[in-house]
């Protein structure tokens, strides 16, 4: 009974002897190692945006389990392309999904070239693989707009175009008539921008959008860039309302184009003619051509009073006959003033004939801006060849022949009778290549004289017209027709009236004009 606790005593001391040769014999730990243990999920977690933040794209590509083969190519292309220039996250709290999930809320704010901060909200998401957590990866952590096929993308908007308005900053009148003249100058007004070096995109904006998988868009970051400022042009809005009321109901192609008679200014262009042809398009100008005519006789030394004759008709030398309008009766012995009035084709014809030979007739046609580029505007005035024989010099002199001229042009020989200098013109208050050149002494006021007579007693009486008016009909003979004209000026507003193959300028373009005059 006594060898009991004996052989108790003897196991105790036996332990204790093992575990003290174990303690002297194991391997002692190195000096700051410590025993290995997994990593929790929010560590891991926490390792994943610290890289990130750090741009260490290989430590991020060791703690996502299941990534694809291009992980690092993505969040490269990513930043290259959206313009990310830093990036910083705060995780939020852990939240476990049982033993083998977890999700780490967190906020970034990125950094990205010309758009500035641009805050987002994500969660990371892991899975334990293994024993060990890893972040399950998918685009969305990148951005939650990228989940399910999702795209980001920077757009450039476009520089708001200058609204082009009236001289007195009112908005264009609806249907005016003047759409494809301020496109044009619109046009312009930006290549002259670019010609004067204004950075390309100042005026622009960025911005940064998420476009949805059924294609939807949703702008994250950026903003509309402010409004372009209005351009003033030259037009008057109540000129240019009336032009356009003018030309409704007219059956034919037309257009009216008015310029303020003292700058060449335009007020308004209503074209009914496409294709910019009231500045572009060359026509016959018939009759309204003795505005030009009766200034080269003028300066030629010929008076509003000087005699002149108007027989039904008239044969240069060795040449054909030329004979008036059916609607014109032969006066015989008359003034200039009265042979003008009534537009008698011969007076004209004969006077050329024997005082303008000596290319007279071209020389005023050049002062009236025919024959020479037009600054100021994408425009044409009109065109006038020597003379070679005198049936050639005969039908030029009443605009027939080698004569053409646009609806421009015309208004602008008006402006310059009642103005005493012809003006080239403009569309706008920048003054640049413009061109001023006075009539000859004692011309502009002659023709006054002889435009305020068309009206008073002459072709124009038939229709009554404003007070003050003063102008010049005109019948085109053309290959498809005949072009119906009237051009005159009524205190300090020009204009031209032209109406394709409308036929007499008595009797279609007359009625338009006072229209156009009567609603000013």
């Amino acid at each position: 009974m006594r060898t009991r606790p004996l052989l108790a005593l003897v196991t105790v001391v036996l332990v204790i002897i093992c575990g003290g040769v174990y303690a002297l014999t194991r391997p002692l730990p190195s000096a700051g190692s410590e025993e290995r243990r997994p990593a929790s999920a929010e560590e891991v977690a926490r390792s994943y945006l610290a890289a990130w933040e750090g741009g260490d794209l290989a430590a991020m590509e060791r703690l996502a389990g299941g990534a694809p083969a291009d992980l690092v190519e993505r969040h490269r292309a990513f930043a290259e392309e959206l313009g990310v220039e830093s990036l910083t996250v705060t995780p939020g709290a852990i939240r476990l999904r049982g033993d083998r999930a977890a999700e780490l809320p967190f906020e970034g704010v990125r950094e990205v070239e010309d758009l500035g901060e641009w805050p987002f909200a994500s969660t990371l998401r892991l899975a334990r693989e293994d024993g060990e957590w890893k972040v399950a990866w998918a685009p969305e952590t990148l951005h939650p707009a990228l989940a399910g096929g999702g795209r980001l993308r920077i757009r450039e908007i476009p520089a708001p175009q200058a609204r082009l308005v009236t001289s007195s900053g009112a908005r264009f009148p609806r249907d005016s008539g003047a759409e494809d003249y301020l496109a044009e100058l619109r046009d312009g007004l930006l290549g002259e921008a670019a010609e004067e070096g204004e950075e390309d995109g100042e005026a622009a904006g960025l911005v940064l959008e998420a476009v949805e998988p059924g294609g939807g868009v949703r702008r994250l970051l950026g903003s509309e860039p402010p409004p372009a400022e209005d351009v003033r042009t030259t037009f008057s809005r109540r000129v240019q309302a009336a032009a356009a009321r003018a030309l409704d109901g007219v059956g034919r192609p037309a257009a009216i184009v008015a310029v303020e008679s003292g700058t060449g200014e335009v007020l308004a262009v209503a074209d009914r003619l496409g294709g910019r042809k009231a500045f572009l398009g060359l026509y016959p100008p018939g009759s309204t051509f003795k505005v030009v005519t009766g200034a080269a006789l003028l300066s030629a030394g010929l008076t509003p009073d000087s005699p002149v004759s108007c027989p039904d008709s008239y044969s240069p030398p060795g040449g054909y006959p030329f004979r008036n309008a059916s609607s014109v009766t032969a006066l015989g012995e008359t003034t200039l003033t009265r042979a003008f009035a009534v537009s008698c084709n011969t007076a004209f014809a004969e006077r050329a004939v024997t005082g303008l030979q000596d290319g007279g007739l071209v020389r005023a046609a050049e002062l009236f801006g025919f024959n020479r580029p037009l600054p100021g505007v994408p425009g044409r005035c009109g065109s006038i060849r020597a003379h070679t024989t005198g049936d050639e010099l005969a039908a030029d002199s009443f605009g027939q022949n080698s004569v053409e001229a646009s609806p421009l042009c015309m208004a602008l020989a008006a402006a310059a009778v009642e103005s005493g200098h012809w003006h080239s013109p403009t569309m706008t208050r920048r003054r640049g290549e413009e061109e001023d050149r006075p009539l000859p002494p004692g011309v502009a006021e002659g023709l006054r004289t002889m435009m305020r007579a068309v009206v008073t007693e002459g072709s124009a009486s038939g229709v009554p017209l404003p007070e003050g008016t003063a102008g010049k009909t005109g019948t085109a003979e053309a290959a498809t027709g005949e072009h119906a004209w009237f051009v005159g000026y009524r205190d300090g507003v020009a204009f031209a009236v032209f109406v394709e193959n409308g036929g007499s300028g008595a009797g279609t373009a007359l009625p338009v004009a006072a229209r156009f005059l009567r609603a000013l």
